[in-house]
């Protein structure tokens, strides 16, 4: 046992001799080549294995979203000045319409007729309604109501043709939904053309004349709603209207169409109550009384300020 022990050591001891010699002549070695490159080289080769790549250059803008390249088509001189004159003279018959147009509202309005653009309803317009501009502020809540007369008139003929419609499914007379109808398509223009323009130009305008056509026309407006609301059973046929006898009558048939009647009934008694406190105010202001008389006595007073 103590020769091999003996042995083993002495491999070891020549191991590590060999290899501390080696080492010593391989960093005898790198000495020696650093001697001979220099230092600068060797750092200047280490310093390339850590240096940072070169930074592609910038991308020009919108190089990613570039649908085409935009290609310049050269035009002739000639096609400009072309289009210049077509330009020109188009501009110039623009110009021309404008001014005719100007000449012919000046003559329109140094003759007296005044210009009214359709406005309302605003989604379909038809007639001309601007009330806060076009009439004075003393009359402006008369003649508000007023509208909402015409709009009443309009909602209650309306209603007539449904009730009458119940009533013609119900079994009476297909006549009386005739008559129905003839009533609203007559009685909603010609409300509106026999009174109520009248009326809007007569505040408008402050004319004598279309008072007077507004008084003789809105009278028989309120004496049609009250026969509408009464309806008494002669000078119509069977139950056109929807008033007070007739809803009597037909409760005690259908009682669902009785009910309809006699809302109609309360919307002409509504209409004619509007229509008469309309009537009243419209009389006091021609004849110099009421608010709105005393109104315009006030700003005429005051008179302009400058």
């Amino acid at each position: 046992m103590a020769p091999a022990v003996d042995r083993r050591r002495a491999f070891l001891r020549m191991v590590e001799h060999y290899g501390a010699r080696r080492c010593n002549s391989v960093h005898l070695s790198t000495r020696r080549r650093i001697s001979k490159l220099g230092w600068g080289v060797i750092s200047h080769r280490f310093s390339n294995l850590h240096q940072r790549p070169t930074p592609l250059p910038p991308e020009p803008a919108g190089f990613y979203n570039d649908i085409g390249a935009s290609i310049d088509i050269p035009l002739d001189k000639k096609d400009l000045k072309k289009k210049e004159r077509e330009l020109m003279a188009k501009e110039a018959e623009l110009n021309r319409r404008e001014q005719e147009i100007k000449r012919r509202e000046e003559a329109l309005a140094r003759a007296g007729v005044l210009i009214e653009p359709k406005n309302w309803p605003p989604f379909f317009p038809i007639i001309h309604v601007d009330i806060s501009n076009d009439i004075p502020v003393h009359l402006q809540r008369v003649q508000y109501v007023s509208f909402a007369s015409l709009l009443g008139l309009v909602i209650c003929l309306f209603w007539n043709i449904l009730c009458v419609s119940g009533a013609w499914i119900t079994g009476h007379d297909p006549r009386i939904w005739f008559l129905a109808v003839i009533y609203f398509i007559t009685g909603c223009p010609g409300a509106y053309f026999l009174w109520y323009r009248p009326l809007y130009r007569a505040m408008r305008k402050d004319s004598a004349f279309s008072y007077g056509w507004f008084f003789l026309f809105y009278f028989f407006h309120i004496a049609f709603c009250i026969y509408a609301a009464v309806s008494p059973p002669f000078f119509y046929m069977g139950r056109s209207l929807a008033g007070i006898f007739q809803a009597i009558s037909e409760m005690g048939e259908n009682a669902g169409v009785g009910i309809m009647y006699f809302m109609g009934f309360a919307m002409f008694v509504l209409e004619v109550l509007l229509s008469i406190w309309v009537f009243q105010r419209v009389y006091w202001f021609f004849r110099g009384k009421g608010t709105e008389a005393q109104m315009r006595s006030d700003a005429a007073s005051r008179g302009p300020q400058f």
